[in-house]
């Protein structure tokens, strides 16, 4: 299939993205050598937050009933603000086979110095060792403990969103599904960036992105058997693992999905937004032209960059009620 072309702006990005981060093909035999990569490649905490205007620390919460308690990560702007703030819960992407909770901590240390938001990032499990849903119900426990312990950490229960990309995304999108089935915390929002969302990697988009750009077919192929198994393309599969696979879309937190229109995920991610407003729910959709996998944070000056992230802060200033 003919892939949609990419904007000239952001070619350099992604070649630069290409050669530092995808230097193995995701392929069942090297998901470990590519761990080690992504653990050279990302930063701890502490070299992240250097010079910025944060305070962080590290806790163990509660995890699953019966499973493993949870590390996260929270990230407080240095001087807080009066009353209480916003709250994120930040998780990494990685395709729930890769990274680590520090994949997702810029992103509240931006939060924290643009809008005092207080954050947690989450060390989840990873497949195959902990097939889905561990990744998802990891995630919702962090909710859970953070909506909680809210008042302790100075942030309004009411303004919690989840936000990630990539699987990030979609494990936000499977944490919403899980709250709303189980009457958990309220979230105010769910912020879905280039959402991984449906294991069966069939649409359009995925066969235009086969072999080539920033996680092609062959990586999602890679990452979803490892995540489903022997459950993948069966009606098996968790709608907390794959939330495409999720019949009953309603009832969910507001819905920020974007994507660009250059990438594998374009096609599920505005599947995923039809059906949300289907079921009369809100959801806000961008998908930026010539845009690949990421392309807001790797290449932010080109103007679709520049764009997308304006629409990101203008999504959050609504929700979190701000000026």
């Amino acid at each position: 299939m003919v892939p949609v072309p990419y904007d000239p702006a952001l070619v350099d990005g992604l070649q630069g993205f290409l050669d530092a981060v995808e230097v193995l093909p995701l392929l069942p035999g090297t998901i470990h050598a590519n761990r080690e990569h992504f653990a050279r490649i990302i930063p701890g905490i502490e070299v992240q937050a250097e010079g910025r205007a944060v305070t962080w620390e590290h806790r163990v919460v509660p995890g699953p009933a019966g499973q493993p308690d949870v590390e996260v990560t929270i990230v407080r702007p240095a001087a807080a603000s009066p009353g209480l703030a916003p709250g994120v819960v930040s998780i990494h992407g990685g395709g729930m086979v890769l990274g680590t909770r520090f994949f997702g901590t810029p992103e509240l240390i931006d939060l924290a110095e643009r809008f005092g938001a207080v954050g947690v990032a989450v060390e989840y499990r990873l497949a195959p060792e902990a097939p889905g849903p561990a990744q998802a119900e990891d995630c919702y426990a962090a909710l859970v403990w953070f909506a909680e312990h809210a008042a302790a950490l100075g942030v309004d229960p009411a303004r919690i969103i989840v936000s990630g990309a990539s699987a990030g995304g979609g494990l936000s999108a499977a944490v919403s599904l899980i709250a709303r089935d189980r009457q958990g915390p309220a979230i105010a929002g769910q912020l879905l960036g280039c959402p991984m969302l449906d294991d069966r990697n069939e649409t359009v988009s995925s066969f235009q992105y086969d072999g080539f750009g920033a996680w092609d077919r062959t990586n999602n192929d890679t990452a979803w058997t490892a995540i489903a198994g022997a459950a993948r393309f069966t009606d098996r599969v968790s709608p907390y693992t794959a939330p495409a696979r999720a019949s009953d879309l309603s009832s969910l937190p507001p819905a920020f999905v974007e994507v660009g229109a250059a990438e594998t995920f374009r096609d599920e991610a505005v599947a995923y937004a039809t059906r949300l407003w289907a079921a009369g729910g809100q959801a806000e959709l961008h998908v930026w032209a010539g845009g690949y996998h990421g392309f807001a944070s790797v290449s932010p000056d080109a103007e679709v960059s520049r764009a997308a992230n304006a629409a990101r802060d203008s999504w959050l200033r609504r929700i979190w009620g701000l000026a």
